[in-house]
């Protein structure tokens, strides 16, 4: 999909890169966010190859950027493909002890960091007081950030304002370094880090498991409103089993659970993985389907231009759906958006049953169009 068409509006006073060297993205968290973000830095590079490209992310994100414990900052590679240099932070870390000696040593020693890198231009993609305030403390003299970001207080902290434009997500970051670059960028492919090691050893995995062609099934959710019932993967799993389609669990951090109670109920017709974001980065790209809710292992496997069989019900799909590959999205029509962090399941959620997922999932293996 092309931008350049959509209505872009660029600040009058917008510093074309051709005159910078080096630009830092500013996006902590969380996973799926920081996937919408990669396809703007990309974009960005992609228009200006020369320029000395840095990040700004949670320690525990980074293998989105690069493979562990390969260099953060240096010539890029297959292990970091994207950017020159990466600065992590810890403000989950930070929080517990904000007046803890250790915790401001810590913090000097990022903006230490960061700020060596001379950066002339910092883009905020989080729209947060926190990330406009980590951009500002970089000494960029240069902020760029929405014109109404999500917390709006965070536009102080800019000195360039950009009206986002497009329905999705991804697009909208992108209208951010396309005011950077003052022109409409097309939307790039992502290259995510590659390890070579995580790679053998999820192939070993699967063909200790006898799999070849499976679904990816991640029943975890960022909160329980977006979680469709685990006992619905599991008679999801039994249905692609009958069809002779191995299905794969994919258990985060604390889902251990979860993703037993779905083995349970598909009588183990699906194995269960756990790993590393590198090892599930590893295992997306083998896939050849994914299920799942609005999460960042969806917004993973979209990215990775897996066909993807979204699961959604108080979030909007127009803008944070799969984006970039073949899709179904499932959303009951009486479906109200919310991003409130409810922990009970949304009851137009619950309305989508096993039957109809495992149709749009049929339709996906066979080529179907979304």
């Amino acid at each position: 999909m092309s931008v350049s068409s959509r209505a872009i509006s660029f600040p009058e006073n917008a510093l074309s890169p051709s005159r910078v060297d080096r630009v830092l993205i500013v996006r902590l968290g969380a996973m799926g966010d920081i996937i919408h973000g990669l396809p703007a830095a990309a974009a960005l590079r992609g228009a200006f190859p020369k320029i000395m490209l840095g990040w700004l992310i949670e320690e525990r994100w980074a293998e989105l950027l690069c493979t562990l414990p390969n260099p953060r900052s240096g010539p890029r590679s297959p292990q970091r493909p994207l950017v020159d240099r990466i600065h992590t932070v810890n403000t989950r870390q930070w929080r517990t002890a904000p007046l803890s000696l250790q915790t401001w040593e810590r913090v000097a020693a990022t903006l230490s960091d960061v700020r060596a890198a001379s950066y002339e231009l910092a883009i905020d993609l989080q729209g947060a007081v926190r990330s406009s305030v980590l951009a500002r403390w970089s000494k960029a003299p240069i902020i760029y950030g929405a014109t109404q970001p999500r917390e709006n207080l965070a536009s102080m902290f800019y000195s360039r304002r950009v009206i986002p434009s497009g329905s999705h997500i991804v697009q909208q970051n992108l209208s951010l370094t396309e005011a950077v670059a003052r022109r409409g960028l097309p939307v790039p492919a992502v290259a995510f880090p590659i390890d070579e090691l995580a790679e053998h050893e999820c192939s070993l995995w699967l063909n200790r498991h006898g799999v070849h062609n499976f679904v990816l099934l991640n029943p975890g959710a960022g909160w329980g409103a977006k979680q469709w019932p685990a006992e619905r993967y599991g008679q999801l799993a039994k249905q692609l089993a009958a069809d002779g389609m191995r299905s794969v669990i994919n258990s985060g951090p604390g889902e251990h659970d979860l993703a037993q109670a779905v083995r349970a109920v598909s009588s183990n017709a699906a194995i269960i993985f756990s790993g590393s974001l590198t090892k599930l980065i590893a295992i997306t790209r083998r896939a050849s389907l994914f299920v799942g809710g609005d999460t960042g292992p969806m917004h993973l496997a979209a990215a990775l231009r897996i066909p993807v069989v979204g699961i959604f019900g108080p979030t909007d799909p127009e803008r944070n759906g799969p984006f970039g590959t073949r899709n179904i999205v499932l959303r009951h029509p009486s479906s109200v958006t919310s991003y409130k962090h409810l922990a009970k399941s949304d009851a137009n959620l619950l309305a989508i049953s096993y039957k109809q997922v495992a149709d749009a999932a049929r339709q996906l293996l066979e080529g179907g169009r979304g």
